[in-house]
């Protein structure tokens, strides 16, 4: 890890931050569309969903949510313990950061900007005179997309797919797993860590340091 240098791309709901941001605006609705959003969630992260299928049931039950609302929302996530520091101490080192999330640029765009991230991606979320579309706009971020995002992140910098890093909990994080040089899996759901290299079960990202020889 000292010698080259590595590419770390993160997950964002649930690894990055301890929340699933879909499910937090979900609320803003109703308690129980947002009951419903949840479990809907859930079982993606399970990878019982097929993830695209399940987004745009879920995006569509925000529909005629105030971006105000989503920016309530995004006030109310948590940043995973541990995560400044895993950035800042990766930087010091040289090392490139990113997160990936098939959540959405509104939640994700603030968080990338507070941690200094040098790279992130998300879905947009489709608006019309201030309210939610309930739909996205663009290309979806799923399984798929987050590992082509790594392979291009990676290519982008020159750097080798043997010297990437995924962290990740859900099924939609499966491919990024698999296809990084070391694919960590965070708090995650059994489908990812059968995916992964390496097993994190402590909710602490600076684990994520200790398991690439960077700490302790």
């Amino acid at each position: 890890m000292r010698q080259q240098r590595k590419l770390v791309v993160l997950d964002v709901d649930s690894t990055l931050t301890r929340d699933e941001g879909i499910d937090l605006i979900a609320r803003f609705v109703s308690l129980d569309v947002a009951a419903e959003v949840a479990a809907i969630t859930a079982a993606a992260m399970r990878g019982e969903l097929d993830f695209e299928a399940s987004l745009k049931r879920r995006v569509a039950a925000l529909k005629g949510v105030s971006v105000d609302a989503v920016a309530s929302a995004t006030a109310q996530v948590r940043i995973t313990e541990g995560a400044r520091e895993l950035v800042s101490e990766l930087h010091a080192k040289g090392h490139l950061v990113g997160a990936v999330s098939g959540g959405f640029h509104h939640m994700v765009d603030p968080l990338a900007e507070e941690l200094n991230l040098d790279f992130h991606r998300a879905n947009t979320l489709g608006v019309l005179e201030g309210l939610l579309t309930g739909e996205t706009v663009g290309d979806v971020i799923d399984s798929g997309a987050k590992a082509a995002t790594l392979r291009e992140w990676a290519h982008a910098n020159s750097i080798d797919m043997a010297d990437t890093v995924a962290v990740g909990d859900g099924g939609n994080d499966v491919e990024m797993l698999r296809e990084a040089g070391v694919g960590i899996a965070f708090m995650a759901k059994p489908v990812a860590k059968e995916a992964a290299d390496v097993i994190i079960d402590v909710p602490d990202l600076r684990r994520v340091l200790e398991v690439l020889g960077l700490r302790g």
